[in-house]
């Protein structure tokens, strides 16, 4: 298994300077890898008791019957999260948890992954790839389709962590939709984006939502943001062209499927 580096957060001493509502049912958050997960997490962490997080691992497919068992207990409601592929197993487990599902344009999906996979944080299966050896465009190609025997492709992870999931209770949110209610917090249309996560979340809204929400999306808390990686890779902040045609041929209709087109 890869390993990951992350940096240690105050969320859960933070979390202490608000009234928590206990839950009363399971809820996951479930992303395909690099769509957000830690913005989503360390958001609802700011609304749940911390004896009510399951901190122990994201939960995956390898670990599922170990963590998904006791995280998805009905009888001991805990808020976790995870990247958790659609499974016979996953959908049985999760019968009786609330689920919300993070998506992100392939587009930018493929930037977030070759950040991520180029950094220090990330110690897996692409180390030979850092340090400048190999071209932006090559890495971005191998993102899209994936490295033979070491990695999969888009199409794959996309299919098994985002759109398997489609049509069944998961309350499917995108990743810009959040980033753009949260640089407009203010309004009306935000409050609104919120309350329906909340409620997905079975969470009723405080008044101070938005104390709480700006605390958990502070970048400085998220191990995985842009500015938090160490030693990045240098990638545009658009994906070229030609690297946008091989998304759609690589995996025609995901896009549209969704709502990105």
């Amino acid at each position: 298994m890869p390993r990951i580096t992350m940096m240690k957060d105050n969320l859960n001493e933070r979390n202490a300077e608000f009234s928590q509502v206990p839950l009363t049912q399971p809820v996951f958050l479930n992303s395909v890898p690099k769509a957000g997960t830690h913005l989503i997490r360390n958001i609802m962490r700011m609304f749940v008791p911390v004896e009510q997080q399951y901190h122990a691992t994201f939960i995956q497919h390898p670990i599922l019957r170990q963590h998904g068992v006791p995280a998805f207990d009905p009888r001991r409601p805990m808020l976790s999260w995870g990247h958790l592929l659609y499974s016979d197993d996953a959908a049985m487990l999760l019968r009786t948890a609330r689920t919300v599902l993070m998506v992100r344009d392939p587009y930018d999906w493929v930037l977030a992954r070759a950040r991520f996979f180029m950094s220090e944080n990330f110690d897996g299966m692409t180390n030979h790839l850092k340090g400048g050896r190999i071209e932006t465009s090559d890495l971005l190609n191998l993102m899209i389709f994936g490295i033979h025997d070491k990695a999969p492709g888009m199409e794959e992870i996309f299919r098994h962590n985002a759109v398997c999931w489609l049509g069944t209770k998961a309350y499917v949110i995108r990743y810009e939709d959040m980033v753009k209610h949260l640089k407009q917090i203010e309004s009306r249309q935000a409050e609104l984006y919120f309350a329906g996560l909340f409620d997905a979340c079975g969470i009723d809204m405080p008044a101070d939502w938005r104390t709480r929400v700006a605390i958990g999306a502070d970048r400085k808390q998220s191990a995985t943001a842009r500015e938090n990686l160490d030693g990045a890779t240098d990638l545009p902040d658009e994906l070229p062209d030609t690297q946008k045609k091989l998304v759609d041929y690589a995996a025609p209709g995901l896009r549209a499927l969704l709502g990105y087109a």
